[in-house]
């Protein structure tokens, strides 16, 4: 991971949080090199204890937040709703993405809320 020439933008962070840092490293590469995101930026969210990676799909597309986790990680409302309060301005949604040892990524797209879905 560290020779990775993507590794200097995400050092501090993987080394800040160790037992995050592989999920993290996978999903910022994910978005950064596969989806080819645009302004892709880590922000570190402290009272939750794990950065998080805002991006634009497309430059003209408002920014998303992603939110890396592990598949062995333990997530509850509780750990969304400290999320979503801790982020500045807090958004209305949010993706977590799910990372196994097999490399595979699973995004999901999370409300704040009760949301209607789309008719």
């Amino acid at each position: 991971m560290e020779s990775h020439p993507t590794y200097k933008g995400v050092q501090a962070i993987c080394q800040k949080y160790p037992k995050l840092a592989g999920s993290f490293f996978q999903v910022y590469n994910d978005i950064l090199l596969s989806q080819g995101w645009k302004d892709v930026k880590v922000i570190d969210v402290e009272q939750v204890g794990r950065a998080v990676i805002y991006g634009k799909r497309k430059a003209d597309e408002p920014e998303l937040v992603v939110v890396p986790c592990a598949l062995s990680e333990s997530i509850s409302i509780e750990w969304f709703n400290s999320i979503f309060k801790n982020l500045s301005p807090e958004p209305s949604e949010i993706y977590v993405a799910i990372t196994s040892e097999d490399s595979s990524n699973v995004y999901y797209k999370i409300s704040k809320g009760i949301v209607k879905p789309p008719v």
